[in-house]
């Protein structure tokens, strides 16, 4: 198992943003985390990668068999970049607007490799090529403002992926994207991930992005995992009401489709009020008394639920 994470939380101050999340993914596989905004996911994510500077960490986050909860800030930096990398939501304001593209993949490799500059360049053409950004070389020397949504994060994924990481986190990679060039980038991220064995995880509220890629599926909501299974038996027969929720929200193709759309009634908990015991017994149609008052474990082996009411059914 490359990453295994078991009771992460993450404070700002009084406030848990996350709390007691646990998830693991191994080489070649995707690991899909989906929820409303404010449900964690990104959070969770920069706290893996150690990029929290005023925020309090605890739990366990192994890498590789290494923990990094506590790690001294050098050690996290080394590892960043060259065993484990992220691909940021916007790829405009992740960018730098002053420097070249091909100048921002080059200072990455540079960091990590201790090569040459000559070699660095080099290095940022064929990622550029690699991805599929046409006539590499020149492109290396534009700003990004001369480049596309889809083709900047394009860019992202070089920088990424320039050290050969073994752990690639994506946060909202296709946002903004029209959907062809959201197709694109799935399969450019899923055809690296074949050809290098790149554990990813893949963060995004898009239900229809998680059921293309993703090997299983982690639910969040309100800082915690609600559900977790393999991708194929959580989109046939999803368990929690959350996650029940969320796939009746997605619209309807062909005959089949019927009415306006289910939304989940009310919005997310904010940090700082979340709700005593299960946290989306307020929009929850299914609540019973036990569910303001308790907070209910995330059970199962397989398939991994937090309800009151897998423990109700007879």
């Amino acid at each position: 198992m490359i990453l295994d994470v078991t009771g992460l939380s993450v404070s700002f101050g009084a406030t848990t943003v996350v709390d007691g999340l646990s998830l693991s993914v191994d080489r070649g596989r995707t690991l899909g985390i989906v929820g409303e905004s404010g449900s964690g996911k990104s959070v969770s994510s920069l706290a893996v990668m150690g990029l929290h500077r005023a925020a309090t960490v605890t739990g366990s986050i192994l890498f590789d068999g290494d923990e990094l909860v506590g790690a001294p800030a050098e050690r996290l930096r080394r590892l960043r970049g060259s065993r484990m990398a992220m691909i940021f939501q916007d790829p405009l304001t992740s960018l730098h607007p002053f420097h070249t593209v091909g100048e921002q993949i080059a200072e990455a490799y540079r960091l990590h490799r201790r090569t040459s500059r000559k070699a660095a360049r080099e290095r940022a053409v064929d990622m550029l090529a690699e991805v599929g950004i046409p006539d590499p070389r020149r492109r290396a020397g534009e700003h990004p403002h001369r480049f596309s949504g889809g083709m900047r994060q394009r860019v992202m994924i070089a920088m990424a992926l320039a050290c050969e990481p073994d752990l690639l986190i994506a946060d909202e990679p296709t946002t903004a994207l029209d959907v062809t060039v959201q197709a694109q980038i799935l399969e450019l991220i899923k055809k690296i991930q074949e050809e290098r064995r790149l554990a990813v995880i893949m963060i995004t509220h898009d239900l229809g992005v998680v059921a293309r890629v993703a090997d299983e599926v982690l639910v969040m909501y309100g800082g915690r995992a609600v559900e977790r299974a393999e991708a194929g038996p959580l989109f046939k027969d999803p368990r929690h009401p959350y996650t029940q929720g969320l796939l009746a929200s997605i619209p309807g193709i062909g005959p089949d489709r019927a009415g306006r759309l289910r939304a989940i009634p009310g919005a997310p908990p904010s940090p700082r009020a979340f709700p005593a015991g299960c946290r989306f017994h307020p929009r929850c149609p299914s609540a019973m008394a036990v569910c303001s008052a308790q907070a209910p474990a995330l059970t199962g082996t397989r398939r991994m639920i937090a309800c009151h009411l897998e423990g109700a059914q007879p």
